[in-house]
């Protein structure tokens, strides 16, 4: 066991102090349901969340706030999480139960938090300065894609309602899912003469924001 944290620690190029951090940031509570990853994965969260922050407000110090907020929604997603995790192959080295060892629908999910975790526990193991630098590492190609201003979807919907139908876009507000500290919303969406759309976010706005890109798609807008 200790020879694959050993692998892995080159991989992230982080040395643990406490090897026992790295072990529990591995753990899905499907091997073990008291001692686990999911704290660690909430703090990580929140570490990723500031440390990005603070890097975007870096790079674009002249960028309104709203376009600052798409880009760091990308950033810290849970899509942009699963890709970094697949590419340091993290699957390979998560504790699961045999429960979940067949579930491939939920393995990226499972790669993602676990990757959050081991952001909670170098922040722990080496604080700040060193979680900074892992996260600045493996972020850096999606920092670089973000200088690129993200189109708002939900505005480019309205301009296109409003010129077409002279009525703005109809959005629904479904559901929210998810624990406290990662909920989840859905929202339907809906011009004259198509159907309902749905998108799912972080907030109610993301929701929105993700249902209008799923609706000029489907109009190839």
């Amino acid at each position: 066991m200790e020879k694959k944290f050993k692998e892995l620690e080159k991989i992230i190029r982080y040395n643990f102090k406490k090897l026992s951090l790295l072990e529990k940031a591995l753990t899905h509570k499907s091997f073990n349901n008291i001692i686990n990853n999911e704290k660690l994965e909430f703090l990580g969260d929140r570490v990723l969340g500031l440390v990005i922050s603070e890097k975007l407000l870096e790079k674009f110090p002249n960028e309104k706030e709203g376009i600052i907020d798409k880009k760091f929604a990308n950033l810290v997603n849970k899509k942009t999480c699963s890709l970094i995790a697949k590419k340091i192959n993290l699957k390979k080295y998560i504790l699961l139960g045999s429960s979940h060892k067949k579930l491939e629908r939920s393995a990226d999910k499972i790669s993602s938090d676990c990757l959050e975790a081991i952001v909670g526990a170098i922040y722990l193991d080496g604080g700040l300065k060193s979680v900074e630098k892992f996260i600045l590492i493996f972020w850096e190609d999606h920092l670089l894609k973000s200088t690129i201003t993200l189109i708002d979807s939900k505005t480019k919907l309205q301009e296109y309602s409003l010129k077409k139908f002279k009525e703005l876009p109809k959005y629904t507000f479904s559901k929210r899912t998810g624990p406290q500290h990662r909920p989840q919303f859905k929202t339907e969406v809906q011009i004259p003469n198509s159907k309902k759309i749905t998108g799912t976010g972080s907030s109610k706005k993301n929701a929105q924001q993700n249902a209008a890109a799923k609706l000029l798609k489907i109009l190839n807008i």
